[in-house]
């Protein structure tokens, strides 16, 4: 049986960064949002408010973690491109999707939202040159990562989420 934590496995990082698997990663970040909203379309709003896995989230509060996430990673790669080694700013997740505008905003706000990001952080992300993609940061919680460790992270990210709520469309048949 599939963990539903990791539906789409644990991330690992590649050691072996090509151009061709950057090219790849960046159009997994591209097609995130899109795949994101087609994971949601037609559920009801019942099933918006059902935990995609036992002690999991909702799928309202994971759309919208998402949006969170992805708009603090646009935020990171800026940061990096624009200072020397910066420590970024790590985040509350669990608590950040309890606030209130995770619970009262409809799910289309935050795909709308993705949809926005993810068109810049893609522009930025194809502009950057080979030597960019080494530039070092430091996260609070996993150390020392460069441009290329947290691309890969955030084309795991999207493809982890969109998993969890088509396998819970899947287990349901909704």
């Amino acid at each position: 049986m599939t963990d539903l934590r990791y539906p789409v496995g644990q991330l690992t990082y590649d050691q072996d960064v090509t151009p061709g698997k950057r090219t790849a990663w960046i159009r997994q970040i591209a097609e995130a949002p899109e795949a994101l909203r087609t994971a949601v379309a037609g559920l009801s709003d019942a099933q918006i408010e059902r935990p995609y896995r036992p002690e999991g989230w909702t799928v309202r509060q994971l759309v919208h973690h998402v949006a969170d996430s992805h708009m603090n990673a646009y935020i990171r790669f800026k940061w990096t491109l624009t200072e020397d080694n910066p420590t970024i700013k790590a985040y509350d997740q669990k608590a950040w999707s309890a606030v209130a505008d995770t619970r009262l905003t409809p799910v289309t706000v935050s795909l709308d939202l993705l949809d926005a990001i993810h068109r810049r952080w893609v522009v930025l992300l194809e502009s950057l040159k080979a030597e960019d993609w080494e530039r070092p940061l430091v996260h609070p919680e996993n150390g020392p990562m460069t441009l290329d460790q947290l691309l890969q992270v955030y084309a795991w990210h999207g493809r982890h989420h969109v998993a969890h709520v088509s396998e819970l469309r899947a287990r349901e048949n909704c």
